[in-house]
């Protein structure tokens, strides 16, 4: 017969187990909230910037610009910024991301390329340490909500690392927010700039929502930024090659910090998914268990009540 103290112990570990999981979701999606502000918040400065460069293209042509941010060389050796996490708890998050950057080191070093890694977050961290892979650099720590400044930091890096020529190519992987129960790992060129790439393409907000008691995505289509051509008499101070070189630093910050918000969105969302999911099993669980603890104390009321009648038969 199961011992009804060791399954009333078990219903209580259990709740006190659903209670902190529904506390992670809620704080995930709080964060998720502030995320989502943050890029709403730096969208002005996106979209101004992206104006400039248009202005800027009709004074001058990108692919003729003899510019370090611009040029592209041989590559030899190319560096993997990987972005992950620095907690766990987020489903298949941190391990999706990492997988990706190992399938694109293995395909470099088949066509004979050198590549070291750049790796944000302590996840991706402890797990190329572990297998003594080249590192040139790691970022652990980060705010959960990423800001400039840990931007600048990195991109202050990897121009280091691409203008002394370390490495000849910058390759990004990080997660693409999808929606709350979907993101998807990706590989992008941040060095050298492709100039087709400066266009601001089709892009969309999301915002976390409720509904019913239950969170949704809900998204918004933004438009995108109109061409604004300086005007002709327009006179510049330094030479429009000059200002360009200037702002190409600024882009970069800029495409860095919208992949770092993107992680930080989808390892939250993942987090959500994964606590959600263990408050519906916890919440299962228990189901079963105080079934369990029902049919138990049910049998030893039973048995109870059949010693007492056989005591009574016995003593006829």
């Amino acid at each position: 017969m199961p011992n009804l103290k060791s399954i009333r112990d078990r219903i209580q570990s259990v709740k006190n187990t659903k209670k902190i999981t529904q506390a992670m979701r809620l704080v995930a999606a709080a964060k998720v909230r502030r995320a989502q502000e943050q890029v709403i918040a730096t969208r002005p400065f996106a979209d101004r910037l992206a104006q400039v460069f248009y202005g800027l293209q009709t004074r001058l042509r990108f692919e003729e610009a003899n510019l370090p941010l611009l040029r592209k060389r041989d590559v030899k050796t190319v560096g993997l910024l990987v972005i992950s996490g620095d907690r766990g708890l987020c489903a298949a998050y941190n391990s999706n991301v990492i997988r990706r950057a190992e399938n694109r080191a293995k395909e470099l070093k088949a066509e004979g390329l050198n590549y070291r890694y750049i790796l944000v977050g302590r996840k991706a961290t402890q797990y190329f340490q572990r297998r003594e892979q080249p590192i040139e650099a790691t970022y652990t720590g980060l705010e959960q909500i990423p800001t400039a400044a840990e931007a600048s930091q990195i991109a202050d890096a990897l121009l280091a690392l691409f203008l002394s020529e370390a490495v000849d190519k910058v390759e990004l992987v990080y997660t693409r927010f999808v929606s709350l129960i979907s993101s998807r790992p990706v590989i992008q060129t941040l060095l050298p700039l492709d100039p087709q790439g400066l266009e601001d393409a089709d892009d969309e907000i999301f915002r976390l929502t409720t509904r019913g008691g239950q969170f949704e995505v809900t998204r918004e289509k933004v438009t995108p930024t109109q061409p604004q051509a300086f005007p002709t008499d327009m006179i510049f101070e330094q030479d429009p090659l000059q200002i360009l070189d200037a702002l190409l630093p600024l882009y970069l910050n800029n495409q860095l910090l919208r992949a770092l918000q993107e992680s930080s969105a989808s390892e939250l969302a993942a987090r959500m998914t994964a606590m959600s999911s263990a408050s519906d099993n916890a919440a299962q669980l228990i189901g079963t268990l105080t079934l369990t603890y029902n049919k138990a104390r049910q049998a030893a009321i039973t048995q109870e009540i059949l010693e007492v009648v056989g005591g009574a038969e016995a003593l006829k």
